[in-house]
């Protein structure tokens, strides 16, 4: 799977990117695509899958905790992953959720979002350290952290480093400065911070749903067709998610797949 991986990984990303990025459903239910035996196969759909947000311009991501709803070995997701990153084909990010989340988002699209935040600036003083941001630490750095020597090393590639530029980069939200150690930054994606609190109240939502029901189950066809108030993130991205976290746990039934609170 790996070696498939990484010699059909960017092809299939850039097929990818000609069908468009996420927003549509395909008319497939989740009970017919729950589970794949390719993680970038599941990758691909997931992100065909990804619902529009309407409040916030934000390219396609997936949680790699629905990757491991869909695909039975982890193990081998996370070699996957680790093999797609390695050929630039995808990037990780950890999640300022404050559990162990981690999002996975093509390259494509990373730089994507990355240039229509840098756009959304206007005319800005040092604005030149996107170029080198892009083209020094996103080459070079792949891991989802990096610390501040090292950063200003890369950076310094390009031209002569400034506080301002860091600075510009944390502003943007390509940088997050890390809590337990200042002299480290996580590699963040702009934008998707409102997305992050509508990811745990959706959670939070869902799994208040269930636990309310009489048995805390229900079958997966029609959870799917509810709608979630307090998160425009729709059910399947949610029910992925918490399936792969292990807070949901799914049984097959006579008359479909059931979904059902795992117990404590």
């Amino acid at each position: 799977m790996a070696e498939t991986s990484r010699s059909n990984g960017k092809k299939r990303a850039r097929d990818n990117e000609e069908n468009g990025a996420g927003g549509g459903d395909l008319g497939e239910s989740l009970e017919d695509n729950l589970t794949f035996s390719d993680t970038l196969i599941a990758l691909r759909m997931m992100r065909a899958q990804f619902p529009t947000i309407e409040k916030v311009s934000m390219q396609p991501f997936i949680l790699r905790s629905q990757l491991y709803s869909s695909v039975k070995n982890r193990t081998q997701v996370d070699r996957d992953l680790e093999t797609l990153k390695k050929d630039k084909v995808l990037r990780l990010f950890k999640l300022n959720t404050g559990q162990d989340d981690h999002a996975v988002m093509f390259m494509d699209d990373y730089l994507n979002q990355m240039t229509f935040s840098v756009k959304r600036l206007g005319q800005n003083n040092n604005t030149e350290v996107f170029e080198w941001f892009k083209q020094y630490v996103v080459e070079s750095n792949l891991g989802d952290s990096i610390g501040h020597e090292e950063l200003c090393s890369l950076l310094s590639y390009g031209g002569r480093i400034k506080d301002e530029h860091v600075t510009l980069l944390i502003n943007v939200g390509l940088l997050t400065r890390q809590l337990i150690d200042p002299n480290m930054y996580w590699f963040s994606i702009p934008n998707i911070g409102s997305i992050l609190k509508d990811l745990l109240q959706g959670r939070k939502e869902l799994l208040s749903f269930l636990n309310r029901r009489k048995y805390k189950e229900m079958l997966l066809t029609p959870l799917e067709k509810k709608q979630l108030r307090l998160s425009p993130l729709d059910m399947r991205f949610h029910l992925r998610d918490l399936i792969g976290s292990g807070h949901l746990r799914t049984l097959q039934t006579p008359t479909g797949i059931l979904v059902r609170v795992s117990k404590d």
